[in-house]
């Protein structure tokens, strides 16, 4: 595969994430993206965890869903779901495109913005930017499938030096 850029996935931090032990948790998050896995740090008992944690996946073009999956570690059973959430890079590939039209390649421009709606996983509306040679997408998550949680995480699309 042609690398044409990096998608940077920084998972900042969780809030309010559901009890899995006996009062607390200790959450991880699982980041996949087509074939390609990562995973956070443990952070024990914590239900606001701050991982702070940047992955780096090799594209062609910042397309398909990034999926985010919540973990409760545990050393002795099998770790516990503490609930999931995912996000569509198609707003992020059309800014990219946009970014190409109209020739950006300095200051800070707000491209796109990305309602919350009931197809998605946002908390709230955000915008796709373009600052430092970076499209950037901030993003507040809801999980789903679980009684309470959010995850704030920031994708950042860098083309390869080059790359049309």
């Amino acid at each position: 595969m042609e690398e044409r850029g990096r998608l940077k996935v920084l998972v900042a931090r969780g809030g309010n994430l559901a009890i899995r032990d006996f009062t607390s948790s200790d959450p991880y998050v699982v980041v996949r993206l087509a074939d390609a896995t990562a995973k956070t740090k443990v952070i024990n008992s914590c239900l606001n965890p701050v991982w702070n944690e940047e992955m780096t996946f090799s594209m062609k073009e910042p397309v398909g869903v990034i999926k985010f999956e919540v973990f409760d570690w545990d050393r002795f059973k099998y770790d516990d779901k503490m609930g999931h959430a995912f996000l569509d890079l198609q707003p992020v590939a059309a800014a990219t495109k946009l970014r190409r039209a109209l020739r950006l390649t300095t200051g800070e421009t707000k491209l796109r913005k990305v309602a919350a709606d009931a197809d998605n996983c946002l908390l709230s509306d955000t915008y796709v930017t373009y600052a430092d040679g970076e499209v950037a997408l901030d993003a507040s998550l809801r999980l789903r499938d679980v009684e309470s949680g959010e995850l704030f995480v920031t994708v950042k699309w860098i083309e390869a030096e080059g790359a049309k």
